[in-house]
């Protein structure tokens, strides 16, 4: 075989080596699970909300000018993760030609001397990750990194042996860098080589104790479905997918939730031992109702905006948003694309409902008492199913109700200290408020947002105590 670049085979000590310096970065701190085991915060105790985005391809895709482009965006519009496989292919190879591996195989990869971005023989595919990671960090941003998507997985190319010594090099590498988050799995259920995801997680975990673990799996399931009770996974993710009500019928699934994602966050949250829970991958703005046809309808802002709030109500610690151009990284290069995407990566990333993510995040940092926040659905009196259900969440301070179509809403009082309380109205889809006034805390009250009864027509109602 010919490859271009002078080869450094893959050693534990060799990785160490190949690491770029990160001095000069800015980092954000490490984080590490809350005391009461349901929430994500800061190493000095600081609540830390996941809004995460899916940037699958980043590593694959982008050079460096577009890299840095796409996380000045997120990180503007209010992100703080992004999501990314460091490998979707066995081998992968970037937007500069680099292939990740030699001879195809995941237990060498291809390191190259120096990191010189000018010098092509130096700049490797590991040079240019960890790039984007040390940009991300300057930004404030945590990259989530799925080490293998999947798929190639699943079809054998990657054996335990060799699972263990590529885990001990991404768990080297970037063991030091504080804004890691590694992302076992890959869109696939953890029953499908168990064996390769076990030997990641415990490999990774045995090197590298400074970042939190979690599995990403395949459409409607959870990570609680198989690892919930591993040392190596500190926090459940789901993947509620993309699928309507109608179209969540397939005899292979168990959880036939449909689009209600909350029931996901209602299940992980009475698991024993305490783990926190977040859905990381819901239905994409702008992808086909379903994934695979084309021509049905895509999903909007007003949908990724109820999967978000639904979501956080019942109890998750955070949210992540997805795009379908952005995720894969839709370009001019592309002759082909997945999912009917039909727009470049550079203008999906203003799609209406990447703006509006933020606001969910602000809303839930806007209080004190952040630890103690609970679902509580004895707050609704008259609750309705599919999108006439309303999803609350409270501390003894304060209640936030979400209502999808701004249907009348029958509330239980008395649920929050204080005699009276001051009631608000929170717009998802701008991020204001608007006092109501002030109620007797008790008995049954009821709300009508303004704007009718319509699907889209989404509100919060605030209660807080006086």
């Amino acid at each position: 075989m010919s490859i271009r670049k002078k080869l450094i085979l893959f050693t534990v000590a060799g990785a160490l080596f190949s690491c770029t310096s990160n001095k000069e970065a800015k980092h954000p701190t490490l984080l590490k699970i809350s005391e009461n085991g349901r929430y994500i915060m800061t190493e000095d105790g600081k609540p830390f909300f996941w809004l995460g985005d899916t940037g699958w391809l980043l590593f694959n895709k982008m050079n460096r000018a577009e890299a840095e482009q796409y996380l000045e965006d997120r990180k503007q519009k209010g992100f703080n993760v992004i999501q990314a496989m460091v490998l979707h292919t066995v081998p992968s190879v970037n937007s500069y030609g680099d292939s990740s591996l030699v001879n195809k195989d995941i237990s060498r990869p291809l390191v190259t001397e120096g990191n010189n971005p000018d010098n092509a023989t130096a700049y490797d595919y590991w040079d240019h990750v960890d790039y984007i990671i040390d940009k991300a960090a300057e930004k404030g941003l945590y990259v989530a990194l799925v080490p293998v998507w999947g798929s190639p997985v699943k079809d054998g190319k990657v054996s335990v042996e060799q699972a263990e010594k590529y885990a001990t090099f991404l768990a080297e590498r970037w063991k030091d860098r504080p804004n890691i988050i590694w992302l076992n799995g890959g869109d696939i259920k953890g029953s499908d080589k168990m064996e390769v995801w076990e030997k990641i997680g415990q490999t990774i975990k045995s090197i590298d104790h400074n970042h939190l673990m979690t599995f990403h799996p395949r459409g409607r399931t959870a990570s609680s479905d198989w690892f919930h009770d591993r040392p190596w996974l500190d926090f459940n993710m789901v993947q509620s997918g993309h699928r309507t009500y109608a179209q969540d019928t397939s005899a292979n699934e168990q959880k036939h939730y449909g689009e209600d994602n909350w029931k996901f966050m209602a299940a992980d949250w009475d698991i024993k031992p305490i783990k926190p829970t977040i859905d990381g991958e819901p239905s994409y703005e702008g992808i086909p109702q379903g994934l695979h046809d084309i021509t049905q309808p895509r999903w909007k802002d007003a949908d990724v905006r109820r999967y978000g709030y639904w979501s956080v109500f019942a109890g998750a610690f955070g949210y992540t948003y997805g795009q379908n151009s952005v995720m894969q990284m839709h370009g001019k290069q592309d002759s082909t694309s997945a999912y009917g995407s039909d727009e470049l990566w550079s203008s999906a990333i203003n799609a209406p409902g990447a703006s509006q993510m933020k606001f969910l995040k602000e809303l839930m940092l806007s209080r004190d008492n952040y630890f103690d926040r609970v679902p509580d659905q004895s707050l609704i009196a008259d609750n309705g199913d599919k999108y006439n259900r309303l999803l609350a969440t409270r501390t003894g301070n304060y209640a936030f109700i979400y209502n999808y179509n701004g249907r009348e809403m029958k509330i239980n009082m008395g649920k929050i200290n204080g005699d009276k309380v001051k009631a608000s109205w929170f717009d998802p889809r701008n991020g204001s408020t608007k006092v109501i006034g002030e109620f007797e805390n008790k008995g049954v009250q009821t709300f009508v947002p303004e704007g009718g009864q319509k699907d889209g027509n989404d509100w919060v109602l605030i209660l807080d105590s006086i």
